[in-house]
């Protein structure tokens, strides 16, 4: 027998009692560990320090959309426009070649409705996504620690995994994250990139994905000598394209909410068209924009009320990014 996938509402955020204080934790420990690579680095971000290439273009709102996503910035047609940060995930400036997350930004401007931090009218609405369909840790505090263990160094990384996971265990864990961060990779332009986590769509709740357009061609060899120049490269020959999908929650024992490492089985739906025309980023406006959105916030909070981040490792991201954003005095 087939399981149901119909979307559903029927979802529900888990919040524990101590959430606000052990937040407040992560923020701290993510904050020193910010300033630290900064002394060594220059200003930057706590995670996805080193930016790739930077882009402008358009989301195109499809019409016709099924009933679950017609909320919030798919509630009707319409484009509108973008800025995209491309990144490693790292804390370090590290080359290209090393085994990372991948991490594409979106940030949509023109939207209108209220804001998911409750503080008037949303700016934009943005959408942070990796080369990951699932999240590497179930819940935020495994992934704070292993970060926390990472910036001290490998042979700190590896006593935090054994104390974590036991004297087997820790070793097999390190080996499965090793293996999610060399998984292979073509280029930002050939390779569908995930949210991971949920969000909410209304009264759905849903994940996203961006698909790349066959158009845009197949992976260059030695594109991971420097994803930047890669996706630069492409842009300035050729306009390139992707699908944004959405897919729905069906239910708590397939599509969980609070379980941010459980890929869901739902189908994809493609709500809209992102767009990046011809640019060049050597140029002076392309070194300009390149500027521009180093500086410039990229939060899944930065979003629509309709589109609020749901489950504990999206909440704890409100924190550590307002963390992030104050020790580079960005916003």
């Amino acid at each position: 027998m087939k399981p149901d996938l119909t979307p559903s509402t029927t979802w529900q955020e888990q919040i524990g009692a101590d959430e606000a204080e052990r937040f407040a934790g992560y923020g701290r420990q993510f904050a020193a560990i910010q300033k630290r690579k900064s002394e060594r680095y220059g200003t930057g971000r706590a995670l996805h320090r080193k930016q790739l290439s930077a882009a402008q273009g358009t989301l195109e709102v499809l019409a016709e959309l099924p009933p679950f996503a017609r909320h919030g910035l798919f509630a009707a047609p319409g484009t509108f426009d973008v800025r995209v940060r491309l990144s490693n995930g790292g804390m370090d400036r590290a080359p290209d070649r090393t085994p990372d997350v991948r991490g594409l930004a979106i940030s949509v401007s023109g939207v209108q409705g209220d804001s998911a931090l409750g503080n008037g009218a949303a700016k934009n609405q943005d959408f942070t996504l990796i080369n990951q369909e699932a999240f590497g840790f179930p819940k935020s505090d495994e992934f704070v620690g292993f970060v926390a263990a990472a910036a001290d160094g490998k042979g700190a990384l590896l006593k935090y995994l054994v104390a974590r996971y036991g004297l087997l265990g820790g070793p097999q864990r390190l080996i499965k994250l090793l293996k999610s961060l060399g998984k292979p990779f073509g280029g930002f332009a050939t390779e569908p990139l995930f949210s991971a986590v949920p969000m909410a769509c209304g009264p759905y709740a849903v994940r996203v994905r961006l698909l790349p357009a066959s158009s845009n061609g197949t992976a260059s060899p030695g594109a991971n000598n420097d994803w930047g120049a890669d996706f630069a490269a492409r842009l300035k020959r050729q306009p390139l394209q992707w699908d944004l999908q959405l897919q729905p929650f069906v239910s708590e024992t397939l599509t969980p909410i609070e379980d941010a490492c459980v890929n869901w089985p739902s189908p994809y739906t493609t709500v809209a068209r992102l767009s990046l025309p011809l640019q060049d980023s050597a140029s002076a406006q392309g070194q300009a924009l390149l500027r521009e959105v180093e500086a410039a916030v990229f939060d899944p909070w930065q979003a629509l009320a309709a589109h609020r981040p749901l489950g504990d490792v999206q909440r704890a991201r409100k924190v550590v990014y307002y963390e992030s954003q104050k020790g580079r005095n960005a916003g």
